[in-house]
């Protein structure tokens, strides 16, 4: 092991077992306090929720920003 300190299952580009791996990740950088690594692997979980949006709903990721930008205008004024 590289970068982590447990086995890590790998996913699939464009599956949600991708977004799984890559939070894993990120969560095993957060344990090392890491902040390099936890940057990394936070690119890594964007590019894994851009590749599932695309491949299950057609959806780029400027779509996703776009509603997350509504919600949380929501949360600002207290509506959601």
């Amino acid at each position: 092991m590289a970068y982590h300190t447990r086995e890590i299952v790998k996913g699939e580009i464009g599956e949600f077992s991708k977004i799984r791996e890559e939070f894993e990740e990120l969560e095993d950088a957060y344990m090392q306090s890491d902040n390099i690594l936890q940057i990394c692997e936070l690119t890594d979980l964007i590019g894994a929720i851009e590749l599932y949006s695309k491949n299950k709903y057609n959806l780029t990721l400027e779509d996703l920003k776009k509603f997350s930008d509504k919600t949380q205008e929501s949360f600002k004024d207290g509506t959601r």
